[in-house]
């Protein structure tokens, strides 16, 4: 869908249609329908970032409780959003050894008793080693800093998510 056709969409379709650009968070996308006509992708996408930098950090965490664990019981279950369940797919999280999986949601245990929020990371971004070196330094991290990295992610998470959801500007021009 191009972006004036985003921009035509009625509140509700709007909200259906980009309500998971982050994770479980259709509020984000209603906040950000009022600001509608966006110039281009790049205008959605920075609406919704201010939406979430201006907002409480207890707001920001709780964008990131919205997080399933990486590897973890929604994913065995098959409960997670379907865009979760690729982006873990495609990082290699849904063929771990059971080893791996243990080690895993041990992992998430202690980065949720710690931080008090799930550990988010792009996973489109990363493959299965790569995520668990980054829970495991992350761990380290004082709580605000880790709580701006996990924000972080999340917008990573929301660029590559409207990118598969709205044509850029480039493809409407061919």
């Amino acid at each position: 869908m191009d972006i004036r056709t985003i921009n035509a969409l009625s509140y509700e379709d709007f909200v259906a249609y980009l309500g998971n650009v982050v994770e479980k968070c259709p509020i984000i996308t209603a906040a950000v329908w009022s600001r509608r006509p966006f110039a281009n992708l790049a205008a959605l996408e920075a609406a919704i970032n201010e939406f979430i930098e201006a907002l409480p950090e207890s707001g920001k965490e709780g964008i990131l409780r919205c997080h399933p664990d990486l590897a973890g019981r929604d994913l065995q279950s098959g409960t997670l959003t379907t865009e979760s369940r690729e982006e873990q797919g495609q990082a290699g999280l849904d063929a771990l050894e059971a080893t791996e999986v243990s080690r895993m949601a041990r992992l998430n245990s202690e980065y949720k008793e710690r931080f008090g929020f799930p550990f988010v990371i792009c996973a489109r971004m990363n493959n299965k080693a790569t995520i668990l070196r980054q829970l495991l330094e992350r761990l380290g991290n004082e709580r605000a800093e880790e709580r701006a990295r996990a924000v972080d992610e999340v917008k990573k998470i929301g660029h590559l998510r409207l990118r598969a959801l709205v044509l850029t500007d480039a493809v409407n021009k061919l």
